[in-house]
């Protein structure tokens, strides 16, 4: 029988940052600025501790580069995302006794992963699906607090807001994917992927890290 976790907010931060100097002045050299988004969502587990499930923005464009997920299709990557940690790893002795963890092993035994060669994002995103529906069924599912529950305690606290109707609003609202990134990132994940079954020779399609195969045998001028 899965838990129910509530969840209660979506709050967005960012990474560490030299953009700006202590004191607020600006920096003179900028080429390593981060500042990658970072969500972080609220969320209380049945023993009534709250939690916070931090998600950087770059695991959205990963998972869309793992399993051919549409860059829009938020909803799937929340629920995806949300409910990965509690996958637990066939080889991790000790998940047996956990409770739950040994369904979801018996349940999703044999599928495939992002890594298994030869197989279509079709059915590598079809099984990950199997995998977050085992985790609802015999681990965890997550659902929305209510929303007067969650406006009851803003009032409480002294938080002048109005809850949103959905608490993950803000990340479906706000979150937008390069689809550039989403790509590099779908190289990455091939080349690796594929290398393990047979040594891959580049291409334009196939490529290692940081290659640039060309149409021509260009020289490469740095600027």
């Amino acid at each position: 029988m899965a838990e129910t976790w509530t969840i209660w907010d979506a709050e967005l931060g960012y990474s560490t940052t030299s953009l700006l100097q202590a004191g607020g002045e600006q920096a003179s050299r900028t080429e390593h600025d981060g500042a990658e988004p970072i969500w972080g969502i609220s969320r209380v587990g049945p023993d009534g501790t709250a939690r916070m499930h931090i998600i950087p923005h770059s695991t959205w464009e990963w998972r869309c580069a793992e399993y051919g997920i549409d860059p829009d299709d938020t909803t799937t990557l929340l629920d995806i995302v949300l409910h990965e940690p509690w996958i637990p790893s066939p080889n991790d002795a000790m998940a047996r006794f956990q409770p739950g963890a040994a369904e979801v092993l018996r349940d999703t035994h044999g599928l495939p992963t992002c890594w298994t060669p030869g197989v279509s994002d079709v059915d590598r995103l079809a099984a990950h699906r199997v995998r977050i529906e085992a985790v609802k069924t015999h681990r965890v599912r997550m659902v929305a607090e209510d929303r007067q529950v969650r406006q009851d305690v803003m009032a409480y606290v002294g938080i002048n807001a109005v809850a949103p109707e959905d608490p993950l609003e803000p990340v479906k609202a706000l979150t937008r994917l390069d689809p550039a990134r989403v790509e590099a990132r779908r190289l990455a994940v091939a080349w690796y992927r594929d290398n393990q079954q047979i040594p891959i020779v580049p291409s334009y399609q196939a490529k290692p890290p940081a290659t640039w195969m060309g149409r021509k045998p260009w020289g490469v001028a740095s600027g």
